[in-house]
């Protein structure tokens, strides 16, 4: 079976990179832990924010790898401790966002629970800019007779028809 590629026009140069982040995304799936909001706080900055309730400082991490946001948690489990009941369980985690180019993490805080994480989306201003166009220089095919290098003559084939 083929796979359809959304940016196979030969009108979209360049954009390989989002199809490759669009195949990341669909590996990811859509586990639903932890449970996440992601709120737009201005016009150029966001807040994802994650219910990590449990887990503390030392059991978060948050890295930024290729333009994606993965933050992960790894309770420590406590031997010590003899359950009766368990309904809490300690699980790992793995959350990954994609993010735009130019997006920036500007800091993480976790209170009561909550794992808040701010993100700053650059102001783009439309840009304009001239491209200067040179005279290339001549090609092989564009030479004269006499130009020919080797002294080599220009050979005319023609093909003639039979009645």
């Amino acid at each position: 079976m083929s796979r359809l590629s959304l940016f196979n026009s030969p009108l979209l140069l360049g954009f390989d990179h989002f199809e490759r982040t669009l195949d990341r995304i669909s590996k990811t799936g859509s586990e639903g832990y932890p449970p996440y909001n992601i709120e737009q706080v201005s016009d150029e900055a966001l807040r994802i924010t994650l219910a990590v309730a449990g887990f503390a400082l030392d059991d978060l991490e948050i890295q930024i790898e290729d333009n994606q946001l993965v933050v992960r948690g790894r309770q420590k489990d406590d031997s010590d401790r003899i359950f009766l009941h368990r309904g809490i369980a300690a699980r790992q985690f793995q959350k990954s966002f994609v993010l735009a180019e130019g997006i920036e993490v500007t800091g993480a805080s976790l209170d009561n629970g909550l794992l808040s994480i701010d993100l700053q989306r650059p102001k783009l201003e439309p840009q304009v800019r001239s491209v200067p166009i040179k005279k290339a220089a001549p090609r092989s095919s564009d030479r004269q007779n006499g130009d020919r290098p080797n002294g080599a003559a220009e050979i005319t084939v023609t093909a003639n028809a039979k009645s």
